[in-house]
């Protein structure tokens, strides 16, 4: 039977307003919504952007243009932008549309790119299911993105440590992989600020899910060993470095293709890599009225500046 739609939490009420937004949008096609980062971090709902992840039955059902279903499809997710409320209670979004068949595939083991399975390993919480089934099958993709995280950097990392360490290491892969604007030490940083979350997830996945992964307590604090094979951590380096080439090439890609569904999607890019870089970003007239043609030579000269990493 099939349950009212409901957020999942007195906690994220403040996002209510944003979710009937979206499911009068999307309608029936809604079948649920996570949030992740660093508002989600916060607590504060009415600060920044909220990140927000829209699951979808499918891209034809909840577009009646077939350009954004055929991009959503071609290369996921599409951004958006929403807000809600007016003054200093207004809650403003970016989220991204994803189909349950996708977002399952992509957070899977056989998906080579870590532009999702390495989002999701990280701290998130469902804040509107349609039914129950709904729900389980988002727990268990968001389950399949942390045990494929893990089984994807373990070769690549020294084979025994702390869990810290091991998702440090990990994310700063992750995070290699995508053209990004965070400082040095970030990932350091985000570790720590949810250490008992990465912690439960290592110790849950140790042994079971991760036959190879070994976690136990030493002097205070959890330490890992992981039994990999010396194929898989020879070949470990070459696969990140190729993962890196594709993950950043596709990073470009979906910029470019935010900034036809990203409302101020320009400005937006310029004020967000500004927060983080500390550089001054302008973005040029004809870029602005032309993006598809001048927005590489835009994302070229900042790659160069440093700005993206």
């Amino acid at each position: 039977m099939t349950e009212s739609p409901t957020i999942t939490s007195s906690h994220f009420e403040a996002l209510e307003p944003l979710l009937a937004q979206l499911r009068q949008k999307y309608g029936a096609a809604m079948s649920s919504a996570i949030v992740y980062g660093s508002c989600l971090r916060s607590g504060d709902f009415y600060e920044g952007l909220v990140d927000l992840y829209v699951i979808v039955d499918s891209y034809r059902a909840c577009y009646g243009r077939r350009v954004l279903a055929l991009g959503n499809w071609l290369l996921p997710p599409n951004v958006f932008y929403i807000e809600a409320g007016s003054g200093e209670r207004s809650v403003r979004s970016k989220y991204a549309v994803v189909s349950a068949r996708d977002f399952a595939r992509y957070n899977s083991l056989r998906r080579f790119e870590s532009y999702f399975w390495g989002r999701f390993a990280q701290p998130t919480d469902i804040v509107y299911s349609r039914s129950e089934p709904d729900r389980a099958f988002l727990q268990q993709c968001l389950a399949d993105a942390r045990a494929t995280f893990l089984a994807q950097v373990l070769p690549a990392l020294p084979a025994s440590g702390t869990v810290e360490q091991l998702w440090q290491q990990g994310l700063s892969l992750s995070y290699g992989t995508e053209l990004r604007t965070e400082r040095a030490g970030r990932a350091r940083e985000l570790v720590h600020f949810s250490r008992d979350f990465y912690a439960q997830q290592a110790l849950q996945l140790a042994g079971g899910v991760l036959p190879q992964l070994k976690v136990e307590e030493r002097d205070g604090e959890l330490h890992y060993q992981a039994d990999i094979g010396k194929l898989s951590r020879k070949l470990a380096p070459l696969r990140w470095k190729f993962r890196k080439l594709w993950g950043k090439s596709f990073s470009v890609l979906r910029l470019l293709k935010a900034l036809f569904t990203f409302d101020g999607g320009l400005d937006y890019l310029a004020w967000k890599l500004e927060r983080h870089s500390g550089q001054r970003v302008e973005i040029p007239d004809k870029v602005r009225r032309h993006p598809l043609i001048y927005s590489w030579g835009l994302f070229w000269r900042l790659y160069r500046q440093g700005v993206f990493k």
